[in-house]
């Protein structure tokens, strides 16, 4: 048997072939682990998310970016009051942002602001009531109801104005 003890064609492509390979499977690795430690912060920290559509104005108009945190949503730290963004009761591909009128227990007004009869109902248990500021102008659950707390993607704590504003601040804590 002969020793390759020159360099040759075979050996030097092998090497490299090797080498490649290596970097190509770390970088891989690498981009799992980042992709992995991404999704677990979207998901159990928080995320961006853009609104648009005018029924949080004039809390929240449309091109607003707000941060959603999910820890409180976790930890069943809803309360009445909290801006939340929840999966539509109609679209599961679309979000939709509104405030937390009752929870679970408590007794919600279901009328409209211009009805001259007012209704009321009890927010059944594991569900919330949400509401648009904008009440002339949302959809919410005086349209479909009880919302379930589980469609609650997390709690709005961070606005961040994206067009221009009279108001210089452009960016506001605990909505």
């Amino acid at each position: 048997m002969k020793r390759c003890n020159d360099v040759c064609c075979v050996c030097v492509g092998g090497e490299m072939f090797r080498s490649a390979l290596g970097k190509t499977l770390g970088f891989v690795g690498y981009t799992i682990q980042y992709g992995c430690v991404a999704h677990c912060a979207f998901e159990y920290i928080g995320e961006f998310v853009a609104c648009s559509g005018p029924s949080m104005e004039p809390t929240i108009t449309s091109h607003d970016v707000v941060f959603s945190e999910r820890l409180s949503r976790h930890l069943c730290r809803i309360e009445n009051g909290d801006i939340v963004i929840a999966k539509s009761p109609f679209d599961p591909h679309m979000n939709i942002c509104k405030r937390v009128i009752g929870l679970e227990g408590d007794k919600v007004c279901t009328s409209g602001p211009s009805d001259v009869f007012k209704t009321h109902q009890y927010v059944p248990k594991g569900h919330v009531w949400l509401e648009g500021d904008n009440l002339r102008n949302s959809t919410d659950s005086r349209s479909y109801g009880p919302v379930p707390y589980a469609l609650i993607r997390g709690r709005v704590c961070l606005k961040v104005r994206r067009g221009t504003s009279p108001d210089p601040s452009h960016i506001h804590f605990n909505l």
